[in-house]
């Protein structure tokens, strides 16, 4: 896995390790798991915990935790080399099932919990407002609550949608709705 620093497949490999670190925050994940992430889709073969520690220069710790939560996501699992008894790691080999997963995960953890908050700032305010002055205020916060809950609750049922068909359909799907723009 040693690679030279000069060369330019070395080069070209530490930068889309860091590229794929600084893309971590839109993404909902810190640096250092995308950094793992990256670097275990451009490895031709299984990495030890070992040699992702040395090649992003990072501690035991850091590595442990973010390939267990890498696993979370279902994107990258523990696998065996034969005759070695050492815990191997890879990432899924199909970009499609990778981002379907990365899909589905970040509807779990940041879509849903969304609309069940919008749910409970839209009760918090009660049917109507208890002073006669702030019935303007109320109806403008339980509207845009409203809109906000449609506006939200539409990607939410689009990405249920998506979701429900296997990620090999996810690849026609885009190209049916590319020629469609």
């Amino acid at each position: 896995m040693t690679h030279s620093r000069n060369s330019s497949l070395a080069t070209a490999r530490r930068q889309f390790v860091d590229l794929w670190g600084q893309m971590a925050p839109h993404w909902g994940i810190n640096r250092t798991m995308a950094q793992i992430h990256a670097l275990l889709m451009i490895s031709p073969e299984p990495l030890t915990a070992e040699q992702i520690m040395e090649e992003l220069q990072i501690s035991r710790g850091n590595a442990s935790m973010n390939l267990r939560e890498l696993g979370n996501w279902a994107i990258v699992r523990r696998t065996s080399v034969a005759g070695d008894r050492r815990d191997f790691f890879t990432t899924e080999g199909d970009v499609w099932v990778m981002f379907y997963n990365i899909f589905r995960e970040r509807k779990r953890r940041e879509l849903d919990p969304l609309l069940n908050r919008l749910v409970d700032c839209a009760a918090a305010a009660g049917n109507t407002a208890e002073n006669p002055d702030e019935q303007a205020q109320h109806k403008a916060y339980t509207d845009r609550m409203k809109e906000l809950a449609e506006f939200f609750s539409a990607f939410h049922n689009l990405f249920g949608r998506i979701l429900e068909h296997p990620p090999a359909d996810l690849a026609a799907m885009a190209k049916s709705m590319e020629k469609m723009l």
